[in-house]
């Protein structure tokens, strides 16, 4: 395909939110050629954050999480195929299937997603022993909490807290066991952390940290009964948890020859080391725009991003990934929103009194790197807007009395932005 070229055909195998909204921005740019999405699941397109969430908690049934009902892919002349792919040919262009179908492409692209990571240990196999990634996972979980008692959540980041939380709420004795020495220890700072270690424990939860899992135990029926911690206790346990982080799927582009390192290699504009194959999503490794590290961001709105470049640049506008990355999670009745990617602070400025309810400011050399933001949701928008223009605040002027992220960025909002990277 030429530079600029529309390709004639796109195929994009994985229809979770990034594979679903290449599809959908593909059609909102004029794109009129042929458009298939396969995915392994056998669901129509859905979202994945209510999982751990609404979903998981009965507040949401199957339907409300489709992203669009049936009938939209038919008016918009998208092919939903299910089935698993076996093979790229990227000398043929055509993806097969495991029975035996082909599919040409002029364009392909891979939204493989990523897989949990399971317990390696003895007895990982036993009933009752769950992962939280698909609907289908989700719903065996919703259906296990109606009648546990004790469950045992291995790994403190987001999905394993956000777990813990249903569980309490649904009744359930919980334990957290995180190998490291606080919850979220990759992904937020100290301060923050302490929070929700404060949060879980006065909701009822118990928390071990440095604690590592050495077996788990079942009962006469081949059910889950007790984990076996490394120090030798022993918790009961009739329903567990693993959300020890996960794998990105890239066996389909290592056997097709193309570049793999912690995901599936990309450039700026996500294309892989084949000018006919781009990479987005949970799966793809892309050049970070403020640091120039090469990351994997697992997140809605890194996977609605990449998904919006590959279909304008499919359509003829050819420009570099720099969306600020943010995140968010929800826990009982609080809410952590995280603006900006800390890839190493070494000054922090808390916001706020309330420690229920404050803002952690991450600079390095002086510069904002990240801000995460404790049930202070204007904090978060603030921050999001001066990140993403490059506003200059450091850490002397965050820390002045009555200093406010939304006056500070009211205050610049005549200046010209700065330029990002």
């Amino acid at each position: 395909m030429a530079e600029g070229a529309h390709p004639d055909s796109v195929v994009i195998v994985g229809a979770g939110q990034g594979g679903y909204q290449t599809a959908a921005s593909l059609r909102e740019h004029g794109y009129r050629g042929r458009l298939v999405l396969i995915d392994a699941e056998d669901e129509l397109p859905y979202e994945k954050p209510p999982l751990s969430k609404a979903y998981l908690k009965g507040e949401a049934d199957e339907a409300q999480l489709w992203l669009r009902p049936v009938g939209y892919y038919a008016r918009q002349s998208i092919e939903l195929v299910a089935g698993s792919v076996t093979a790229v040919d990227p000398a043929a262009r055509t993806v097969r299937l495991a029975d035996g179908s082909e599919y040409e492409y002029g364009h392909l692209v891979l939204a493989t997603g990523a897989t949990p990571r399971t317990l390696g240990v003895p007895g990982a196999g036993l009933r009752g022993v769950h992962t939280l990634r698909t609907a289908q996972d989700a719903a065996a979980l919703r259906t296990s909490l109606g009648t546990a008692r004790h469950a045992v959540v291995v790994g403190a980041g987001f999905i394993g807290l956000e777990f813990a939380a249903a569980a309490r709420r649904a009744g359930c004795e919980v334990t957290v066991v995180e190998a490291l020495d606080r919850p979220l220890a990759r992904v937020v700072s100290a301060r923050t952390a302490e929070h929700f270690t404060r949060l879980h424990r006065r909701e009822g939860s118990r928390l071990l940290f440095g604690q590592g899992v050495a077996a788990l135990h079942g009962d006469e029926r081949g059910a889950v009964a007790a984990v076996e911690l490394a120090d030798g206790a022993r918790l009961p346990a009739d329903l567990v948890l693993a959300g020890i982080g996960v794998i990105p799927r890239t066996g389909l582009a290592a056997a097709a020859g193309l570049r793999v390192s912690g995901g599936i290699v990309v450039d700026a504009r996500l294309l892989t080391s084949d000018p006919h194959i781009s990479a987005i999503g949970d799966c793809a490794a892309f050049p970070q725009v403020r640091s120039g590290n090469r990351l994997r961001l697992e997140s809605v709105q890194n996977a609605v991003g990449h998904a919006e470049l590959v279909a304008a640049r499919l359509t003829g506008e050819s420009r570099g990934y720099r969306e600020l990355p943010w995140f968010w999670s929800d826990q009982f009745a609080t809410t952590v929103q995280i603006a900006g990617l800390d890839e190493g602070h070494d000054t922090e400025v808390v916001l706020g009194e309330d420690p229920d309810a404050f803002s952690v400011l991450l600079f390095r050399g002086g510069e904002l790197q990240a801000v995460e933001s404790v049930n202070r949701p204007t904090d978060h928008l603030a921050s999001r807007q001066l990140l993403d223009r490059g506003v200059p605040l450091n850490p002397a002027e965050a820390a002045a009395p009555g200093f406010t992220l939304r006056e500070h960025l009211a205050s610049h909002r005549g200046e010209p932005a700065v330029p990002v990277g």
